[in-house]
């Protein structure tokens, strides 16, 4: 990828592709900035020193407009391009400490480990499960065949609510799908040092979801060739989704 101190007045990639109207920054160091700071622990000072490395003169500021802006965009992008979610999904919730106050995150996954939605809120009672499987049912525009949860009670009254006819199994021990896509989020969680809104962390969280997982193929189960040649697709359905590859060839 080739960067340049050029400005950008406007670019026309489609209509799935975002606007970039009033943005003097070239659509491929808009979306690099977005890329660094959702894909690797960095914080926007330190994307800011990245892209200066790099000849990119670019405030952290507005590396993080840039994330605000565009990261549910570009992650909404990715989940289009994705198959359509297995009929066995996996839901769990974790707490998560916002501004020093206790809330929880609730996740659900399929079985292939692909994050469908996820919701932050305050509680994790029967209204709060019941306000969790609407959200995801509407997102996913699907409905399962089996749904498996913790024994957390607030699942089975909201299930009987919304999914009376979709098959409820209630096993901690079969719900290690989920519980195991938590992991990427503390490992964030903690680089960030906790989030301090709720509506900071549902944004970022949402555009992570999206975004994080399109980079993290199986590697342990792929060859170098195989891996190179996976990130290489990523990299261009990527371009894709954020416009780059929309873009006339630099000279």
């Amino acid at each position: 990828m080739i960067f340049g101190l050029i400005t950008l007045e406007e670019v026309s990639v489609g209509d799935a592709s975002p606007s970039f109207r009033g943005h003097r920054y070239p659509v491929e160091v808009i979306s690099h900035c977005v890329r660094l700071y959702v894909r690797f622990p960095l914080s926007f000072r330190e994307v800011e020193e990245l892209m200066l490395q790099r000849g990119v003169i670019v405030s952290h500021e507005t590396v993080r407009r840039w994330c605000a802006k565009f990261g549910q965009t570009y992650a909404n992008g990715l989940r289009r391009r994705r198959p359509r979610p297995g009929d066995t999904w996996h839901l769990d919730e974790v707490f998560v400490r916002i501004n020093g106050r206790l809330h929880y995150l609730w996740r659900a996954v399929d079985a292939a480990g692909t994050v469908l939605d996820i919701l932050v809120q305050g509680r994790r009672d029967q209204a709060a499960a019941r306000r969790f499987f609407r959200k995801l049912l509407k997102k996913t525009r699907a409905v399962p065949r089996v749904v498996i949860t913790d024994k957390l009670r607030s699942y089975g009254a909201a299930h009987r609510e919304v999914m009376p006819s979709v098959e409820h199994r209630s096993h901690k021990g079969l719900n290690n799908r989920a519980e195991n896509s938590h992991q990427p989020t503390r490992q964030r969680e903690r680089a960030m040092k906790g989030f301090r809104s709720v509506g900071g962390a549902q944004q970022f969280l949402s555009a992570f979801s999206g975004i994080s997982p399109h980079f993290r193929p199986h590697r342990h189960l792929m060859t170098a060739t195989a891996y190179r040649a996976e990130m290489t697709t990523r990299f261009a359905i990527w371009d894709q989704v954020t416009g780059v590859a929309g873009l006339p060839a630099a000279a």
